[in-house]
């Protein structure tokens, strides 16, 4: 058969396959050993799919997600959360809007030592919901200041995201990780500036809350002392060279638990659970890596990456464009589609073109990341709305969605200031030695 017959077909099936709900990962690998197989034979086919699963569930470079991913777990479970919480709530929480604002924070530096979206959003609509129907804020809009900082958890470095991007196209995950850091940062600024423009035109959802003293912000402080070390300790070692990133995340993972122990947090029950969840989640994140690898497998033998690179170089469109294009056409399968696989799926595709067109590879590695985070919160599938939903009842998703609509238009202005200044995320890349 024709490859590009073969590419259309197998497209079709890998949609038609993920509307009817088959995982995302295993949905990619039948598609892409059939479509090997329509190829080049059953033989070859079975070999691909005996051999390749094997080799990236042992690729070295890909021991830093379950390493990340139980740093995370062990953070969560340690109750670093809560004290990031407590903290900035501590400082900005008597203002109007403050408890949303603290709340963005306290996911920020959540997301510094998670690196998931949904793990976020989870644990903070446990501990930060509460406070704010406490105080007597608008529940619709607390649960979207949640949602949004959610977000934060594939923004703000270590992302599974980025990682996994910086894998396919194999750029450096340390210049990545810290490229994304300022774009990360600008997403807390323009979310707590959503916040304060909402609670000033309507300040009766948005009650002040009692002033927290200065002893009481000291205590505080003293409490975080954990997060910032983890932080330092990985980040730190990492820009300056001094350890690899599986190395450094291994430290991060290993740091986490010492401190839950020492701390008396974690037992040795309570490690075993973090094991378990964080093999569950690795698990999960791998069957969609296999099935990637073996989907780009078609992708090759198809030639569709080289057809659709001579496709977009060939138009008579400024590169410019075809970049806003590319985005819009991210936001939208952001708004039904995890992720993750979003970027396991489409950028052996995309990729090549990219970079053909001129684009700076770790620029558009954050720039894509920042644009499916949108669909995270973006109607009619938003996952992190979905997450508070389970936890929340009372509000409903209409609730929620309304919630979220502040912190999207925020998410298209960030969007467009990294596009125009791509310098917010190549900055610090450049300064590493």
């Amino acid at each position: 058969m024709e490859g590009e017959l073969v590419a259309i077909l197998g497209f079709s099936a890998l949609f038609v396959l993920m509307i009817l709900r088959v995982p995302v990962g295993i949905a990619m690998g039948l598609v892409g050993v059939f479509g090997f197989m329509a190829m080049r034979g059953v033989g070859p086919g079975l070999n691909l799919l005996l051999n390749s699963p094997f080799r990236t569930a042992s690729d070295y470079t890909l021991s830093v997600v379950p390493m990340f991913v139980l740093m995370g777990v062990f953070a969560s479970r340690s109750g670093m959360s809560s004290e990031l919480f407590r903290v900035s709530r501590a400082f900005v929480g008597h203002r109007r809007g403050g408890l949303a604002v603290s709340t963005i924070l306290a996911c920020a530096g959540f997301a510094a030592i998670n690196g998931s979206s949904l793990a976020t959003a989870a644990t903070m609509t446990k501990i930060a919901m509460p406070e704010m129907r406490r105080e007597g804020y608008e529940a619709s809009f607390a649960a979207g200041s949640i949602a949004a900082g959610g977000t934060l958890g594939i923004i703000i470095p270590p992302s599974v995201a980025m990682l996994v991007y910086a894998i396919l196209t194999e750029q450096d995950v340390a210049s990545l990780f810290i490229a994304g850091i300022l774009p990360g940062l600008l997403a807390v600024a323009l979310y707590s500036g959503a916040i304060w423009i909402v609670s000033f035109r309507r300040p009766e959802a948005f009650p002040v809350a009692q002033r927290t003293d200065r002893r009481e912000r000291i205590i505080a402080l003293r409490d975080v002392w954990a997060t910032l070390l983890l932080f330092s300790l990985v980040f730190g070692s990492m820009y300056l060279g001094v350890v690899t990133v599986a190395e450094a995340a291994a430290l991060g993972a290993v740091g986490t638990m010492i401190i839950g122990v020492l701390r008396g947090r974690l037992d040795f029950p309570a490690i075993r659970e973090c094991l378990i969840e964080a093999l569950r989640t690795t698990a999960s994140i791998f069957t969609i890596a296999i099935g990637a690898f073996l989907f780009g497998y078609f992708l090759a033998i198809t030639r569709t990456t080289q057809n659709l690179t001579g496709f977009i170089t060939a138009l008579d469109m400024a590169p410019a464009m075809i970049m806003a294009l590319l985005l819009l056409g991210y936001l939208l399968l952001g708004a039904f589609v995890d992720e993750i696989a979003i970027v396991i799926l489409t950028i052996p595709i995309v990729y090549p073109a990219v970079i053909a067109m001129g684009f700076d590879p770790i620029w558009f590695g954050v720039i894509i990341v920042m644009t499916v985070s949108i669909g995270l919160i973006s109607p009619p599938v938003g996952m992190n709305v979905y997450v508070i939903n389970s936890i929340d009842r009372e509000i409903g998703l209409v609730g929620i969605f309304k919630g979220v609509m502040p912190f999207l238009a925020a998410d298209l202005v960030r969007l467009l200031l990294l596009s125009i200044f791509p310098a917010i995320s190549l900055l610090l890349p450049s300064l590493m030695p």
